[in-house]
């Protein structure tokens, strides 16, 4: 992927220096069996990992004071990469809104080691990147890039930025309004069906990061040989039937609240191919 040279993103916050320890949730601490548990509930039932620890500890997540944003050192190559693919999605997302009629509000980017407080409650590096609907913030530890190549077996510059991509992507529904209708629809089914609301919901994030790379590509030609063939693998290690059978169980397609590694594939590249946000629509499409 091109990336070096290009504009830097004044959106980051660098919060690796302010210590971790364990999160706090309603004045407790959290162990990391609470957390084990809040995350293989969010998995199986498809419920926000931050939720099912409020809940655990007896509480519930409190407004975060935010200490003021730090930029990333200018030497730290992980953190220019992260801050140039960020510059890029702003670029793209903001003439997309701009040509629909809309105004598009950045994000911002947090770098953090371990946990941080945010608007959504505790985040945790274990969770892997997300995004925070409550403070319009998109949440990474940088490690999570190692596991990602040495764990997961999706090595490479650009799928990295798919990552980053697919969590901006989250921001847009935010904006859009598309996350707030499935949250209350979500509210009066069942959980089968809350899942499958899920799976549409993170399948249009796969697919706006798509359309992310299509306008970048266009604009910047940003692509190198073998950069979607990154994404593509990305997209497939972690799908959820992937990280299922990874994980020694079995698939259980009823319990997927992101999508097979073959749809999370698909969505990518109609995306990257069309660069439309009608083509995202997930939600009308009889077969994902």
């Amino acid at each position: 992927m091109k990336w070096e040279g290009n504009r830097q993103s004044d959106n980051v916050e660098d919060r690796r220096g302010s210590g971790g320890g364990m999160p706090v949730f309603g004045g407790r601490s959290i162990g990391i069996g609470t957390i084990v548990v809040a995350l293989l509930g969010g998995w199986v039932l498809g419920i926000n990992p931050l939720t099912i620890l409020g809940l655990l500890s007896g509480g519930s997540p409190a407004q975060v004071q935010q200490a003021p944003a730090q930029r990333p050192p200018a030497d730290d190559t992980m953190a220019r990469f992260v801050s140039t693919v960020l510059a890029d999605t702003e670029d793209v997302w903001q003439e997309v809104f701009r040509q629909q009629g809309g105004n598009y509000q950045q994000p911002r980017l947090v770098l953090f080691r371990g946990a941080t407080p945010t608007a959504c409650g505790t985040g945790q590096a274990a969770m892997g990147p997300f995004y925070c609907p409550g403070d319009r913030k998109v949440y990474i530890d940088l490690g999570f890039y190692q596991t990602l190549r040495d764990r997961l077996g999706a090595p490479g510059d650009f799928a990295q930025a798919y990552v980053i991509a697919h969590e901006v992507g989250h921001h847009v529904q935010n904006l859009l309004g598309i996350s707030t209708r499935v949250d209350q629809m979500r509210g009066r089914v069942g959980q089968a069906e809350s899942n499958r609301l899920s799976v549409r919901l993170e399948l249009q994030a796969d697919c706006f990061a798509g359309v992310w790379a299509h306008h970048a590509q266009n604009a910047r030609q940003i692509l190198e040989q073998g950069d979607v063939e990154e994404a593509m693998n990305a997209a497939a290690r972690i799908g959820d039937d992937a990280l299922q059978r990874a994980g020694g169980g079995t698939v259980v397609p009823e319990s997927f609240t992101h999508g097979s590694s073959a749809q999370r594939q698909r969505w990518f590249h109609t995306g990257l191919q069309q660069g439309s946000l009608k083509s995202c629509d997930t939600f009308a499409a009889r077969t994902l």
